[in-house]
């Protein structure tokens, strides 16, 4: 063979290699399951690379109902403001945002978060990863089996059962799963269980100051309850059993309907309820 013709073929076996190496390395640098793969996504939904911490709106907002469509509205913005991209249903930044000012209040960084509920679309764990958490879980039945992106691990999992061990959770989040058919006392049992001593319980549900009948409604895999005063305050002792109390006194006033479900032709709203383990 041609001397020339060799060297031309070697030249591009070796081109070929080192583009496979770049790839290679490339992958292993920046997977796209990784941080920084997860931040490249969250940019382009608008993001800020180094958020803002929120004001304190939120904490007059905590043991509370979703009153007006006013503080839906004032959620938003400051979801905004901090340079978060926002949920795309607006009245589901006002829970959100009650539970970002908690976790970031109450814990660290290297503090473990679970959220139970979270499917691949959650807000909650993307935002803390963007304030440098690093220890992230979410769980759902949704999920066939385990992934990753960035520090966020999701696993498929039942709220009620999980394999966690005792005590490993500085927080908890629950926003808008429980009125899906969730057995709220073995919610409560193993939420207790997970958390550490001064951990705080953050759930937040489909209310209404009076009963709105679901008898015949199901979503996601379950049946739809709106839940009344009665019904939650109901939760307190059950909670106070197993050792979790309220961080402040309930106000479940409710005054505009501002939640829409078109789909079922429900009209209602939020609220909230924010416990904490006691040591």
């Amino acid at each position: 063979m041609n001397p020339r013709n060799v060297a031309r073929a070697t030249f591009r076996r070796t081109r070929r290699r080192v583009a496979g190496w770049r790839v290679a390395l490339g992958r292993r640098l920046d997977p796209p399951d990784g941080t920084r793969a997860l931040r490249r996504r969250l940019a382009a939904e608008g993001a800020s690379l180094h958020p803002a911490r929120p004001h304190r709106i939120w904490e007059a907002w905590v043991n509370r109902a979703l009153q007006t469509s006013g503080d839906a509205a004032a959620a938003v913005a400051e979801v905004r403001s901090c340079g978060l991209p926002p949920h795309q249903d607006a009245p589901k930044n006002w829970d959100l945002l009650v539970a970002l000012g908690l976790v970031l209040e109450r814990t660290g960084r290297t503090d473990p978060i679970l959220e139970m509920g979270a499917p691949s679309y959650t807000r909650l764990l993307p935002w803390l990863a963007l304030y440098g958490y690093r220890d992230l879980q979410g769980i759902d039945l949704v999920w066939k089996a385990p992934a990753r992106t960035g520090p966020i691990r999701f696993q498929p999992m039942d709220l009620t059962r999980t394999t966690f061990a005792d005590r490993s959770f500085a927080a908890i989040a629950c926003l808008s799963v429980v009125e899906h058919g969730v057995d709220i006392p073995a919610y409560l049992r193993e939420a207790a269980r997970l958390l550490r001593p001064g951990g705080l319980l953050v759930t937040s549900t489909d209310f209404w100051c009076e009963p709105i009948e679901t008898a015949d409604l199901t979503a996601y895999g379950g049946p739809v309850r709106i839940f009344t005063p009665a019904d939650i305050a109901g939760w307190l002792p059950l909670a106070e059993s197993v050792g979790l109390v309220p961080v402040r006194p309930l106000d479940l006033a409710c005054d505009e309907r501002v939640v829409t479900w078109e789909r079922l032709g429900l009209r209602y709203t939020f609220a909230n309820l924010v416990l904490e383990r006691r040591g």
